[in-house]
């Protein structure tokens, strides 16, 4: 394989637009942005890397599974998160159930309003 060939799958619209605002910014920030894309690697595998190690360092910061050192304050925020869940359980349900609801009147207004529709033509017919 060619460098020219390895190269050519590595100008990507985001190398394009890295190397223009490199350019923009600061000449060199530009050559170093196309001397990257040219010997480095491709900016958007520099990007996903970079977009992974974010959530990386963001996802054990969110969790909430880390103790607080205090016994009595961990299972009464166990207990609150189990019961809030089961509340959200118990709303989504309700949630789900008044679709339904809503979508079987609707329905059955439809039906109705087809039926009296269809009997309207058949006595105009009969006339």
């Amino acid at each position: 394989m060619t460098t020219l060939a390895r190269n050519k799958g590595r100008w990507t619209p985001l190398a394009v637009a890295a190397a223009v605002l490199g350019f923009v910014t600061w000449w060199p920030i530009g050559l170093a942005v196309i001397a990257y894309i040219m010997w480095g690697g491709s900016i958007d595998d520099l990007a996903r890397d970079g977009i992974d190690q974010v959530k990386a360092a963001i996802k054990p910061a969110s969790t909430s599974t880390s103790t607080t050192g205090s016994a009595a304050f961990d299972a009464y925020r166990a207990q609150t998160l189990r019961r809030l869940e089961e509340e959200q359980a118990e709303f989504d349900s309700f949630v789900s159930k008044l679709r339904d609801a809503r979508d079987r009147e609707e329905f059955e207004r439809f039906m109705a309003d087809r039926n009296t529709a269809i009997e309207a033509e058949k006595t105009s017919l009969k006339s």
